[in-house]
């Protein structure tokens, strides 16, 4: 079971797909963050999420929040991944999963795929949603939602 809402987000700091060092703290107190957590570039499923929260990007930002994709993919693998699909949002390596064991996102599918789990944090850091579900779609829809109550 992964964060759970009311939970505050740990401290992290990744590498971008442009090769920047993202840190949570310049973002909690800031704004509100939707984190998705997905398990590999390229893959269908993965592809329809992330270009999901493309599609509806601008409604994300015009409510103030930064989106977020973490999986284990190098920082090369998502800097091509945004550039094919024109991704405007910020995609972090997660390469060695410690964003992802720190946030609690477990396996899917009998323990053999990276899980699919989505995060919307109010601008204080707290989990005000949390959506575990191997299927791509979905994901977007409910964190568009959970955003549109606290703005």
């Amino acid at each position: 079971m992964g964060l759970e809402v009311g939970d505050i987000i740990p401290e992290f700091s990744l590498k971008d797909q442009h090769g920047k060092t993202f840190s949570s703290n310049d973002y909690v107190g800031k704004k509100p963050l939707v984190i998705f957590f997905y398990p590999k570039d390229y893959t269908p499923g993965c592809t329809k999420e992330a270009c999901s929260f493309r599609d509806s990007y601008e409604e994300f930002t015009d409510r103030g929040a930064e989106v977020i994709g973490i999986s284990a993919d190098s920082e090369s693998s998502h800097r091509k991944f945004a550039s094919t699909y024109k991704l405007p949002f910020i995609l972090l390596a997660d390469t060695k999963n410690k964003v992802r064991r720190l946030f609690k996102v477990e396996k899917a599918m009998f323990n053999l795929l990276p899980g699919r789990e989505t995060y919307v944090v109010d601008k204080e850091g707290r989990v005000i949603m949390s959506f575990n579900n191997i299927g791509a779609s979905g994901h977007m829809k409910k964190a568009l939602k959970a955003l549109k109550s606290i703005s």
